[in-house]
């Protein structure tokens, strides 16, 4: 084997070795975005419910001024207690992603 063919296996040898380490830092990264994108879906869940609970709030007050009205009868507070709690649930309750309603 002449120093020709030798410098050639030493250079296949070292793009196997730089191909391998190559396959690795991707298999971490891929690992690292994926722990990202779950970060980021989560911390977008929190910033959906809060946006949902500010709303369900601002509109349960909104009703609220500080004119004198006339007093609610019992059912229309019920009826407005119970829209406030529905609010309150789809903005807190937990995101199923694996099963959905649409159909689709």
């Amino acid at each position: 084997m002449n120093a020709r063919e030798s410098r050639k296996r030493l250079l296949i040898a070292e793009s196997e070795m730089n191909r391998a380490q190559l396959l690795i830092e991707l298999s971490a990264l891929r690992a690292g975005a994926s722990k990202l994108s779950e970060r980021a879906k989560s911390l977008g869940s929190i910033a959906s419910s809060a946006a949902l609970l500010v709303t369900g709030l601002a509109l349960f007050l909104r009703g609220r001024t500080t004119r004198q009205e006339p007093k609610r009868s019992w059912p229309q507070t019920i009826i407005k207690g119970a829209g406030l709690i529905s609010t309150l649930w789809f903005a807190l309750r937990p995101k199923d992603s694996g099963s959905s309603t649409s159909g689709g």
